[in-house]
């Protein structure tokens, strides 16, 4: 692992923002890390407002799509609701079918098939929109780049609304609106939404059309955080608005479906962390391994028995997810270490029976084994498909772009993406992408690293740096929880190895006259000689609050020792 200390922050800005909010340099120099400088920044930060939510009609488009709908309404036309099979896409379609079946009937929701359709806007969704004489479709979470598509819809007289967050390609559809706040002649203030945030901005919009307020909206905040956590989106901004405010929907009020996943944890309070780890792979299950219509018949449906039941479903298909995701992870690293591909600036894997629905599990598997960019490729039709991540800072889609002569089609973000390809380009394909990557990335970004936010000695740890802490949540890109950096501690003799395979550390430790804190550090099993006799060593941790019988009690969550 790379330890890397950020940079110090200028002394008297930190002593001035550590002044105005009667905080210590500790606390300033975290925020000024996240960029709030100002008295002002830390009032949004620290009590996100749903006033400060942007006007929607900012976006570009807006008003268009807003007309569009409401057209369609007095027409008393069929509306469809489309979006992609993930959690963005599932929960952007809940979001939008039930506000619009809140005061409207006609609508309908379609979520293509994974392994029949593929990502995004298909020619068999636009076709059972003619069938069931449906003249408007808005899509969500996907279209951007769908430019064939949306014309092979205009040519039946079914108009489109586009709602996406992913990067446009040179040439834009010609739908009746397109929101996008990554367009670049849009001007909206914040471009960092993701496809379920883009879809409340036109709920939105059409809520102040219809002389509704915010207060209106805040059930269906649920939604947003679920795929703001899902979509590893950053939390500043609106995000962090949608994600504190979501969270809130889900810790007390959430829609029976979301109810219905979470009613058995014995958790009192669900953090972003939660969200990505429980609520949105089991979501994320329905598209992977059946179909991701049964995620949005989970999340609008009204009746807890009902959702419950659905629930249950899901349950069985997030089981065989795992199933499937330990079996593929297995053969994929014994295909690496057989080729030797282990040497390479990539690590690219290709098995035609692989599920493809869980390749872009594996494939960030693979990415926390070898951190690489990183392409599993499965069969799918006549051709093959495959999910990209990537390592931090480095821009895969970018690298994909450099070889897109190779690929039939590819789309996504900076961390990860998809495409296809045909079989015959394979060999090709995954000779340039190594060579791209090689090219281009600095080999420090093919190691592991620890940011770590500050230096800090274990006596400044209190009750109140836990309680400012705290506000600082959600966590999550642009964000991170705080890590720190405590030099020559010691372990007082108890370190010991836990877990089925003495995987993960457990010590008691102190620095010099500091009282001592209990220490976890998972994975780090193999640490545990470097910790005995009292040797003194280095911990980059995050602080964090251990329950436990019903006592509070302050713990290290150590990430490594050196």
């Amino acid at each position: 692992m790379r330890w890397t200390l950020k940079p110090k922050p200028d002394s008297q800005l930190v002593s001035q923002l550590a002044n105005q909010l009667n905080v210590s340099t500790l606390i300033a120099t975290l925020l000024i890390q996240r960029g709030i400088t100002t008295y002002e920044d830390a009032r949004q930060f620290f009590r996100p407002n749903l006033e400060d939510l942007h006007d929607p009609y900012l976006m570009k488009d807006m008003d268009k799509a807003v007309n569009r709908i409401e057209k369609a309404i007095a027409n008393q036309e069929n509306i469809l609701v489309f979006g992609d099979y993930d959690v963005d896409g599932t929960t952007a379609v809940s979001l939008v079918s039930s506000y619009l079946r809140s005061f409207y009937p006609n609508v309908a929701t379609y979520i293509p098939d994974r392994y029949d359709e593929g990502y995004g806007i298909s020619l068999k969704g636009i076709d059972f929109a003619e069938d069931n004489s449906m003249s408007l479709i808005i899509a969500l979470d996907c279209g951007i780049k769908s430019v064939d598509k949306i014309a092979y819809a205009n040519a039946k007289k079914i108009d489109f609304i586009i709602c996406d967050h992913h990067r446009p390609g040179d040439e834009l559809p010609e739908a009746v609106a397109v929101l996008d706040p990554k367009r670049s002649d849009c001007n909206y203030p914040y471009d960092e939404l993701c496809g379920c945030g883009v879809g409340f901005k036109l709920i939105q919009a059409l809520a102040q059309n219809r002389n509704q307020t915010i207060d209106d909206l805040l059930p269906y905040l649920d939604l947003v955080a679920t795929a703001i956590g899902a979509d590893i989106v950053p939390i500043t901004g609106e995000n962090r608005i949608f994600a504190k405010f979501g969270l809130d929907v889900i810790n007390t009020s959430p829609r029976p479906g979301i109810q219905a996943l979470i009613q058995n944890l014995k958790k009192k309070k669900l953090t972003i962390t939660d969200v990505v780890f429980i609520i949105a792979p089991r979501i994320n299950a329905a598209g992977r391994i059946k179909h991701g219509n049964y995620a949005v018949q989970l999340l609008t449906e009204f009746d807890l028995e009902q959702a419950s039941t659905f629930a249950a479903e899901i349950e069985t298909f997030n089981i065989d997810r795992k199933d499937l995701d330990k079996q593929i992870t297995k053969e994929a690293l014994l295909q690496i270490e057989k080729n030797q591909e282990q040497k390479n600036f990539t690590t690219v894997v290709y098995q035609e029976d692989w599920h493809k629905g869980v390749i872009g599990i594996v494939a960030s598997r693979l990415t926390e084994t070898y951190y690489r960019p990183t392409l599993v490729f499965t069969k799918s039709g006549d051709k093959l498909a495959a999910s990209a991540r990537s390592v931090k800072d480095f821009d895969v889609y970018n690298a994909l772009e450099a070889c897109s002569e190779h690929l039939e089609q590819f789309g996504g973000h900076m961390y990860a993406a998809g495409m296809t390809l045909k079989e015959e380009n394979y060999l090709k394909f995954k000779e340039a992408f190594e060579k791209v990557v090689q090219e281009t990335i600095h080999p420090d970004l093919l190691i592991p690293e620890i940011l770590i936010d500050s230096e800090m000695d274990l006596t400044e740890i209190s009750p109140k740096l836990i309680r400012l802490l705290n506000q600082f949540e959600p966590f999550g890109p642009q964000n991170m929880t705080p890590v720190f950096l405590s030099q020559k501690v010691n372990d007082t003799g108890y370190g010991k190895t836990i877990g089925q395979n003495d995987e993960h550390l457990k010590l008691f430790v102190k620095q010099r006259n500091s009282e001592g804190f209990g220490v976890i550090g998972f994975g780090l099993g193999d640490k545990l000689n470097l910790t005995k006799n009292k040797n003194l060593f280095d911990i980059a941790y995050c602080i964090d609050e251990n329950e436990f019988n019903g006592n509070i009690s302050i713990q290290l969550r150590a990430k490594d020792i050196r």
